[in-house]
């Protein structure tokens, strides 16, 4: 069986107006990971996901790429506490929060 862990991930490049967001919330889900996505205004999406260690693995890869339009050019990566959820609202689901 595979660790529950958190990772917070800052996505840096062409990643806003491409639809990154809804495009993380939906490949998130389909992985059954639990967090969060937004955009900030200094140009960055931030996500945080929670769930099985190879999922979320599996999930930073696919971020790598991520959608059509999209031109990812470094993610940093920190690893997280249960605390990185509270913004999303729950422990559980994947949810798009507005820019901040």
């Amino acid at each position: 069986m595979t660790s529950r862990v958190i990772v917070h991930a800052v996505i840096k490049g062409r990643v806003q107006g491409v639809g990154y967001r809804a495009w993380t919330a939906r490949e998130a889900g389909a992985r059954g990971l639990a967090g969060w996505v937004r955009n900030r205004r200094e140009g960055f999406v931030e996500a945080v996901f929670a769930g099985p260690a190879d999922a979320v693995e599996a999930m930073l890869a696919a971020c790598r790429a991520g959608p059509l339009g999209a031109r990812v050019e470094a993610i940093e990566r920190y690893d997280e506490t249960g605390s990185a959820l509270a913004p999303g609202g729950a422990a559980d689901g994947f949810t798009v929060l507005p820019t901040e």
